[in-house]
């Protein structure tokens, strides 16, 4: 019988970080910015091209970002805690200060030329799917429950099942970027990207908690 209560629960933690960091409904706002030039035709292509490039590299970093990592002999708690650590460190950039963020996003957009690749480099990686995004994802699959397949796959589900809906959302919020932008505008996107900040904070410190849970569990057991 499938864990269906993990996969939600699994779902619901990695689609609050990702969104949070991706944050499709401010990105939109820049996207409309730098494709103006773009026929609406042209637009739609290119949201559903970066739609595609950005579930693929977030569920690579996802499924496999982890593994690499303890092949390199970095364990599953130090993992935990350094991935917590950095997600909560990006949440409290995005927190306090968004207007860097968007700045930042801003000049990586920028470098769109109308060239066929664009889709990807800039306005999927680093614009969309940046390292930070990555890192979130890495994260992310390093909170993976121990136990065998009957609570890894379940996890594995949701974790992917939220990667694919933060790439829905950034196909539909880019598709809808000039609605988007006449109907929030840049204070209201603002005010949502908070919400989402402090979100992903909360996670972030989840996820390090796990990882201190981990180290001190057998040291608490010896004693």
């Amino acid at each position: 019988m499938p864990d269906l209560g993990g996969a939600v629960q699994s779902f619901v933690l990695a689609f609050s970080a990702l969104f949070s960091i991706v944050n499709p409904i401010g990105a939109a706002l820049v996207f409309s910015q730098v494709t103006a030039e773009r026929t609406h035709a042209e637009r739609l292509v290119l949201a559903r091209r970066i739609g595609v490039y950005a579930v693929a590299i977030m569920l690579g970093a996802l499924w496999l970002g982890s593994y690499v990592l303890e092949f390199f002999g970095v364990t599953l708690a130090a993992l935990r805690i350094a991935g917590g650590l950095v997600v909560a460190t990006r949440a409290w950039s995005l927190l306090m200060a968004p207007e860097v963020i968007e700045a930042r996003k801003q000049e990586q957009a920028g470098d769109s030329t109308g060239r066929p690749d664009d889709a990807f480099f800039p306005l999927t990686m680093p614009f969309t799917t940046g390292p930070g995004s990555i890192s979130v994802a890495i994260a992310l699959g390093a909170n993976r429950p121990p136990g065998g397949l009957g609570t890894i796959l379940p996890f594995f589900a949701g974790i992917s099942a939220a990667a694919l809906a933060v790439a829905v959302t950034v196909w539909l919020a880019y598709s809808s970027a000039d609605r988007l932008t006449g109907l929030l505008g840049e204070a209201r996107a603002r005010v949502l990207s908070r919400l989402a900040a402090f979100l992903m904070l909360c996670v972030g410190t989840q996820i390090t908690l796990n990882g201190a849970i981990d180290v001190l569990r057998p040291l608490l057991a010896a004693r």
